[in-house]
Formats: C-alpha cells, structure tokens, sequence
C-alpha cells in the first residue's frame, strides 16, 4: 500500500510537528505539499521533505485552485484562519485533520462541519487528549462499570505560569480579536475530553472567569516595560529571561523557544527577549484572554462535571472521576483506584515512552496522526474517535460557557 500524501498548511510548531510523522514513517505517510507564507518555514519544510517545486506555495489558495494532487490536508494555521481553507479542501475532497479549536466562531464550526459532510470526507479536529494512552485506559475503566454509574467528573487544566505568560500574555493567543477567547483557544481540549470520558450529552452549562492578574494595575511602580531593562525582573516569576534563558540552559531547542526565534541560538533568543514581543513585561501587554475560569456542566441522566482552568499552577491537568461503586484520581500518567466494596487502592501508570514534536500531549500528538494516516489508508472514519457531529457538538459546549460567563447565564445547550 503506498504512503497516504499530504499537503500542510501553516508550517509553524503545530504544523511541522505533524509532518513530523512521515519522517517516523515513511511507508505511511509523505508530505507532498505545504503552504506558508512564511519564507524560513516554508523553505525548511520544502527540502526537509523534497516536495516538488509546483507543491510549495506562500498561499494555501494556490493549492485549492488546483485539481486535488494529495490525499489529504493537515490545516495548522492560525485559530482566526481555519475556515477558509477547511472550506476550500473539504470541497476539493481532501482528508482533513483541523487542528483546534475548528474556528473562533460556532458560525463558522457549523459551516466547516457541513463541509465536512456534505462531500464525505474523513474529517478529524485534533482534540489530542482522546488519542493518549492515559485517556484510553480512562475510559475502558469507566466504560466497563469499574466505579459503577459515573456521578461527576472534576477536572483541572493547570495551564501552568510560565504557559500562561508566553502563549496567552505574551504570545499569539493573548487577545481574543487576534485569536479567540481564552476557553476555546486552550480549553476546548478539555470540555471535549470530559464529554467523551462521560459518554453522555451535556445539556446545561454555566462559567464564571476573569482577567485577574496580568494587567497594567498589577505592574510593580517601578517596574519597566521590558524585562531586560527592568530592576525587579530578578523577584518576577514570569521574567523573560528566567523562562526562556532558563530553557536554553537546560538543553531545550524546540517548543517554546523556536517560537521566539526559528534558528535557536543563545544570540537569536536574547535578541528576541531585547527587542519582540515576548520580552515585554507581563503587565504591559495587549492581552485580554482571562487567566482564570471555571465551568459547571449538567450532563444526561442527573450526572455533573465542574471544570477550572488557572493560570496559577505549575502545570498539568487533574481529574477524578466519582462513581456509584468507586473513583478514580488522575494526573496524565497515573490512575488511583478506589474500590468501595472492596475498600481496596490500586494504581496504575499509563505513561507512554516517546520523545520528539509528536511526544507532545502525552503522546496524543502522535496518536491523532497515527489514527488519522490509519483511518486515510484504510477509508476507516471509525479510527477517528471524535467524528464530526461530537465535535461540533463540544465546541458548542465551549461557546455556551463563554455566553454564560459573559451574561451571568445558565446556557441550554
């Protein structure tokens, strides 16, 4: 069977992460195509992979006005960008893996998911967190009845200080009219994984967050607005050059650096905490995602999850799950059993071994692409294990908690 061809749009982290996959393997999968108009991206990605001349575009529309020449598209630009193309190779019959959020509005998902019907294409959002071993073992826990009817879910996405300061204080998901709100920039991950490890609809939603700390009001009076030139940088959690030299120095040379500076050098990341944007002291930014939030949901049959996500953690997520016979506490790689009948403790650690750009989310990068190029191959959509409907459905999840945290509401979903 001949490898599954793709075309990548948007040849930032995310996108040639994904890619990423051909090189693990090539008998599966080849990247025949990218579009970025970027020209250090588009470039690198070019000969890494030797994609034809007639294949590298600084625009993903001159792919489309093409006859389709892959078997699908990978659309890893920006969360305001996904509708356009989604549209335009759906229509052209491409495969689809859509990285998340599907679009900044529930319009706009609505129309990405017709898309995705009407012309019958395998279609997968990469909501990452269903595809890690820890959420498959998880869920054949509670779908087996280990715990007996699951009652509420409790789940906490520590986004972590350093994250929060860099991708959504600094970086590029900071303000809501650049990107989207903070819920489904970072959360949709998490609303859609609590619904799938219920296995039931949620029908009520309600939220509350805030914008609480990363604001001009909490800058220190004799704080400057650049780390570098700043006299209690050396006191602040969130300095730039704490985080970033500190990276450096640790060995790192992929995500978060690389978005700072393509070429990382000590050099291109010092010059970047000197003159861009991620330098700039957290207190005089543009930003207006909230850095807290927490949302209470009402699923089918009397059962209720509650979900957090902060800033103000040094980062992970955590969850337990209560049901009728027992409850299981969660980090990502380890599951805590507690048997009420038995009165008995058991765990069980589902950590994966794997290293590089796919080893992100817990593996689950590497399961999504894995399923996806399987699902491809195969023409098997039951590969992919959020299908289009679900996951229209859980963004609109997101968009009901967002209304409701804006109208002081309890939404109908």
């Amino acid at each position: 069977m001949k490898p599954v061809e793709v075309v990548i749009v948007g040849a930032d982290s995310r996108g040639t992460g994904y890619a990423e996959f051909a090189k693990h393997h090539p008998d599966r999968m080849r990247v025949v195509g990218v579009a970025e108009p970027r020209e250090f991206y588009r470039e690198r990605m070019a000969q890494e992979y030797d994609i034809p001349a007639a294949n590298v575009a600084t625009d993903w529309q001159e792919l489309t006005a093409r006859d389709r020449f892959a078997d699908a598209a990978i659309i890893a630009t920006g969360d305001a960008h996904h509708e356009e193309p989604a549209i335009a190779f759906a229509n052209r019959k491409y495969a689809m893996l859509l990285e998340k959020p599907m679009a900044p509005t529930e319009d706009a998902c609505r129309r990405i998911v017709g898309a995705a019907k009407e012309h019958g294409i395998i279609f997968a959002v990469c909501h990452v967190l269903r595809y890690t071993n820890f959420t498959k073992q998880l869920k054949a826990m509670v779908d087996t009845g280990l715990i007996g009817d699951v009652v509420s879910i409790q789940h906490l996405e520590g986004v972590g200080y350093w994250h929060q300061a860099h991708s959504f204080v600094r970086g590029n998901w900071r303000n809501e009219k650049e990107s989207s709100f903070m819920l489904l920039a970072k959360s949709c991950h998490d609303l859609d994984w609590i619904r799938h490890i219920m296995g039931h609809r949620c029908l009520r939603i309600s939220s509350f967050g805030s914008l609480k700390h990363f604001r001009r009001e909490d800058q220190p009076a004799v704080a400057t607005d650049r780390c570098v030139t700043c006299g209690v940088e050396p006191d602040c959690p969130y300095s730039a050059k704490k985080i970033y030299m500190g990276f450096f120095e640790e060995g790192r040379r992929g995500w978060p650096l690389n978005v700072l500076a393509p070429d990382v050098t000590k050099k291109s990341i010092l010059e970047a905490i000197e003159t861009g944007p991620y330098g700039q002291c957290v207190y005089a930014c543009d930003n207006d995602v909230v850095d807290n939030q927490v949302v209470s949901m009402e699923f089918e049959g009397g059962r209720s999850a509650s979900f957090t996500m902060t800033a103000f953690a040094k980062g992970g997520r955590k969850t337990t799950v209560f049901g009728t016979r027992g409850e299981l506490i969660c980090n990502e790689h380890t599951i805590i059993h507690n048997d009420f009948l038995r009165d008995t403790t058991s765990e069980l650690d589902t950590r994966q071994t794997s290293s590089g750009a796919l080893a992100g989310h817990g593996g689950g990068d590497y399961g999504i692409m894995d399923s996806f190029i399987g699902a491809v191959a195969d023409r098997n959509p039951s590969r992919i294990l959020s299908g289009p409907d679900e996951t229209l459905e859980t963004h609109r999840m997101v968009f009901a908690a967002e209304r409701a945290r804006h109208n002081g509401t309890v939404e109908a979903i």
